[in-house]
């Protein structure tokens, strides 16, 4: 297993990973930066997320993949505290 740190970023915010999480292979990256764009986008609330992306480093700090965020799919904030 390989530790990757997935950053978020629209081009001039980040949301920085300092810790990274172990990754079994490289197929599991894509499922692990979605999961991280999940998260961000419901801790963070409701706005405009179209320019955000996860961009996720080794720890030689080459990045390795991006995954820009999808909101289409996921429900809002409010709705997820209604359910």
């Amino acid at each position: 297993m390989t530790r990757y740190r997935f950053h978020c970023t629209n081009g001039s915010e980040c949301i920085l990973d300092a810790e990274g999480t172990l990754v079994r292979n490289s197929d599991a990256l894509g499922r692990r930066a979605r999961a991280v764009a999940e998260a961000a986008m419901r801790s963070l609330g409701a706005g405009d997320w179209t320019e955000w992306r996860v961009s996720v480093h080794d720890l030689t700090g080459r990045r390795v993949w991006i995954e820009p965020f999808v909101t289409q799919d996921l429900p809002t904030r409010e709705a997820a505290l209604a359910a």
